[in-house]
């Protein structure tokens, strides 16, 4: 499931990624025996920095497609529709469909909807910049190293596999978040509390739900959507694990 790059050091370098406006905000950690140490979260510019970076992040939990259909595909892939099966409402809605591969690298808002089949939302489009980069750069031998994760179903698993009550564009869906995260991380503190130049008190909480499931992945103790993935037309799995 995973692969061992670069030199053999006493610890696991782990991240957990989500695209921000600078870039891609990583939450990183050493893992030493059954001992996570979390790192300060640092901002990479693009995700082949991410990919590049030495000594080598053994998991990489991602929050953004990994595997795009070629062709619009009502409600998104498998993976996709059962996240939302999942969470239920109202979380569901936070699980974006990930757009056809027809619709990346389009100049205006109008052409990239049209690519989609016509329907692409804002959200979509504000991150299509950052899929195009997952999707220019991945190959499949990435997906030993790289794996497709939603903060909202790490969130669903810190809380005893029950979705999270409020939103985490509001106050008491951050401080619901934090609650749960430092709960069950130890030093987490250090990545939810950081502050970096326009990065949301959001973007924290993310990349350290996404960091807690690349401790999982480690663990193997995740659980994949679906169970028998579909792949892309470049040979990807287009799934989530959680």
């Amino acid at each position: 499931m995973m692969s061992q790059r670069g030199a053999r050091l006493p610890y696991r370098l782990l991240a957990g990624a989500v695209p921000c406006p600078p870039g891609w905000l990583a939450a990183t950690a050493k893992l030493q025996g059954i001992t996570m140490s979390p790192e300060d979260p640092q901002v990479f510019k693009s995700f082949l920095d991410i990919l590049d970076y030495k000594p080598a992040y053994q998991v990489i939990a991602l929050f953004a497609p990994v595997g795009l259909p070629d062709e619009p595909t009502p409600r998104g892939r498998h993976c996709d529709r059962d996240a939302r099966r999942i969470l239920g409402r109202p979380r569901s809605s936070a699980i974006v469909s990930a757009p056809a591969r027809t619709a990346l690298n389009k100049s205006t808002f109008e052409e990239a909807a049209a690519a989609n089949g016509g329907h692409l939302s804002p959200i979509s489009w504000r991150q299509l910049v950052r899929v195009s980069e997952v999707d220019k750069d991945i190959a499949p031998y990435w997906q030993r190293t790289v794996f497709e994760v939603h903060p909202e179903l790490s969130f669903y698993q810190l809380n005893e596999d029950q979705p999270v009550q409020f939103s985490k564009h509001s106050q008491s869906g951050l401080e619901e978040r934090g609650t749960l995260l430092t709960k069950r991380f130890p030093g987490v503190e250090r990545i939810i509390n950081a502050r970096l130049p326009r990065v949301r008190p959001a973007h924290f909480l993310d990349a350290a739900a996404c960091l807690w499931t690349a401790r999982r992945i480690v663990s193997r103790a995740v659980n994949r959507l679906p169970e028998d993935p579909e792949w892309d037309s470049l040979g990807l799995r287009m799934e989530m694990v959680r």
